[in-house]
């Protein structure tokens, strides 16, 4: 269930540690959001001074209150805040909000006295935001320790940043969107990203949760708790960049950077991953009243102008959606609704009715709401305008915009009665005919491009996984070296072929006998063979095999080598398999097409590890190059369920081995007959 939070948004008293009348102090601006909800619990001032605070008696202390303080507000200079965290849970404080800064973001002297605080409050049975936090709200039950005011509504948003909660409060409005809770997050010294997630998913009073993060803490258990939350989870973060791979060690480590690992990790969930404010506003208010479309993905786009329909079908498609043709019983009936230059076929065009009749918009939308080939709709372009200026086009006056209006309220009602998502895109989103649809729940956009956003956020896009749990640590490798790897690979259960190690021409002849060539010598103690030149295939027999081990030791003077069986690569497709470990979000898998070539495809999918073979299937099958895998050029398909098998064994191997940081099989052969796994190399952290 997590964590009990109960004093930290509904406590029975408050006390603003820190109170001041200098508006130049955050203890000013707390105090007075704070006592704007008086009359729902006791709020007490604290000055060390005494004396008077926004015209009301301030205590000295929180002793001197006289009575106990469930939820204490701390903003004192930092030298002072440990003994306030102190004296407020003496007195019996269950929360404690800590404005005050200087703490882990200073360095590791801050952060050892952050960590003894919050140590401390844990000990208590208290539990902490913060410190170097703005503060929270919850308007729901009147909780204002902010030092904003945050118009009510069912969205919690849980921020690194108060700026951005402002800027969101501008943008929200217009959509009417309200927040149901505000924390800015601060350094997590002790409530974390994570608690406040699982509180506000159990929250009655939100609907849809936002979140800013640029450090997720445990991004593994982030994307758990994200994927149990039963209602819209949307991420803005930032630092998604590559430099996480640029000290890899292998392919998957090269081609894993941090933007991928997030990407995932949402997938896995069903987060809605965002890039900016703008976009977190669109995906809220797309998702806020919990419409998702059907199974499929399938728009249809309405206009009164060929060009906003022809740029609203490349937006919907651009946003991976699409604008099939309708089926003819919907056409017959359209045409019957419009007249006879409207265009039937998808996009439609009322091409110019909506002039001679506004109700024109409101019969169509009707009749795409109910096509059983729509799984929704974007109506774009003129709507709101006859409203707005009252004639607009066709100098109409009064009829045509009351005639909008009434289009609108029957638009609305239609929206009301289907689960399917509508969303419009208008020239004009502030008049009063789009205003009575965003009232009615119906998304209104000014851009084009936004609209087709948010009916991407209501699609069902990739299946939502879930995080499949980690298992038990495994016994940890003690060397990584190829033939080590791939020995415990095999005792997982991966398909090698027959491989012996030598360190001479002896010992080289002895291996050669024991199975038949074609063979392979790979030249151990390289973490890239092929890379160094340490990989020769097809030998034919001992006498090229003997001539290449000469020239390859010749060459570099490796230690050992390996002498294998070389696998009958006809038919067969490589793959490669890794896991990198992200320090956030644990083991990441990647899956891909494979061979020398890898990097250079960059054809690759990524999810949390370990991965079920079903889970792997999906990736697999959703490679750009997934074609091949079902033959082409009359080549047989190739065991793609034994493909999926084998992702299952490296990735639970992998998940199950903590101290390896790197780890891949490259190439994975997956030929008609099976999978076998040819190379593997592991780095350990």
């Amino acid at each position: 269930m997590g964590r009990d939070l109960s004093a930290l948004f509904d406590p029975v008293s408050v006390a603003v540690v820190g109170a001041s009348d200098d508006p130049a102090k955050y203890g000013h601006a707390i105090a007075a959001q704070a006592v704007r909800a008086d009359g729902r619990r006791p709020v007490h001032l604290v000055n060390r001074r005494g004396g008077t605070v926004l015209g009301r008696t301030a205590a000295p202390s929180l002793s001197a209150i006289g009575e106990p303080v469930d939820l204490a507000v701390v903003s004192v200079p930092a030298a002072g805040f440990e003994d306030a965290v102190d004296e407020a849970l003496r007195c019996g404080a269950r929360a404690i909000v800590a404005i005050t800064a200087g703490f882990a973001e200073t360095g590791d002297a801050g952060r050892a006295r952050q960590d003894a605080v919050a140590e401390r409050v844990r000990a208590a049975g208290a539990v902490m935001v913060g410190p170097n936090c703005l503060g929270l709200a919850d308007n729901t039950t009147d909780l204002f320790l902010a030092s904003d005011t945050f118009t009510p509504g069912g969205v919690a948003l849980l921020s690194q940043s108060g700026n951005l909660a402002l800027e969101l409060q501008l943008r929200f409005r217009p959509h009417g969107l309200g927040f149901s809770r505000f924390v800015s997050l601060g350094n997590q010294a002790d409530v974390t990203l994570v608690d406040l997630l699982a509180d506000c998913a159990r929250h009655e009073g939100t609907q849809a949760i936002a979140v800013y993060a640029e450090d997720f803490g445990d991004g593994r258990a982030f994307a758990e708790v994200a994927a149990d939350a039963g209602k819209p989870v949307v991420l803005l973060t930032a630092g998604r960049g590559d430099a996480s791979a640029r000290s890899a060690q292998s392919h998957t480590g090269a081609l894993t950077t941090s933007a991928d690992v997030v990407a995932a990790a949402c997938r896995d969930a069903g987060v809605e991953l965002v890039a900016t404010p703008r976009e977190l506003t669109v995906a809220l208010a797309a998702l806020h009243g919990g419409r998702r479309s059907a199974d499929r993905r399938r728009v249809a786009v309405l206009t009164d102008g060929g060009g906003h329909g022809v740029i609203a079908a490349d937006a919907v498609e651009a946003a991976g959606l699409t604008v099939p043709e309708l089926h003819e019983p919907t056409r017959v009936q359209l045409r019957e609704a419009l007249w006879e230059q409207s265009a039937v076929a998808n996009p439609v065009d009322l091409a110019g009715m909506g002039e001679q009749d506004p109700g024109s918009y409101a019969e169509t939308v009707a009749a795409l709401l109910a096509a059983e080939e729509v799984d929704a709709v974007l109506m774009t372009g003129y709507f709101g305008g006859y409203a707005a200026a009252e004639g607009g086009l066709g100098g109409g006056g009064k009829a045509l915009a009351d005639g909008e209006q009434a289009a609108a309220r029957l638009i609305a009602a239609r929206h009301r009665a289907t689960a399917k998502p509508l969303v419009v895109q208008s020239m004009y989103p502030d008049s009063p005919s789009c205003r009575t649809l965003a009232a009615a729940g119906v998304p209104v956009f000014g851009a084009t491009e936004d609209a087709a956003r948010a009916l991407a956020a209501t699609s069902p896009g990739a299946p939502h996984t879930g995080v499949t749990p980690l298992p038990h640590p495994a016994t940890p490798l003690r060397e990584s070296g190829y033939l080590e790897t791939r020995r415990a690979l095999e005792a997982a259960g991966l398909a090698f072929p027959a491989a012996r190690e030598i360190h001479d021409e002896a010992e080289l002849l002895a291996a050669a006998g024991e199975f038949s060539g074609p063979y392979v010598l790979k030249a151990l103690h390289l973490l890239h063979k092929s890379d160094a030149g340490g990989v020769a295939l097809g030998l034919a027999g001992r006498a090229e095999l003997l001539a290449a081990f000469r020239e390859m030791h010749a060459r570099l003077g490796a230690p050992s080598y390996s002498v294998e069986a070389m696998a009958d690569l006809t038919d067969g497709i490589e793959l490669i398999v890794g896991v990198n470990r992200d320090p956030r979000f644990g083991p990441v898998a990647m899956v891909g097409l494979g061979g020398v070539l890898a990097e250079a495809l960059h054809d690759i999918a990524f999810t949390l590890a370990p991965v079920p073979a079903d889970r792997a299937l999906h990736l697999l099958r959703g490679l750009r190059t997934a074609a091949l895998l079902d033959g082409v050029r009359g080549r047989p398909p190739v065991d793609v369920d034994a493909a999926a098998r084998a992702v299952e064994t490296i990735t639970t191997f992998a998940a199950a081995h903590p101290e390896i940081a790197e780890i891949e099989v490259n190439p994975l052969l997956v030929r008609p007959d099976g999978a076998l796994a040819l190379d593997s190399r592991a780095v350990l952290a």
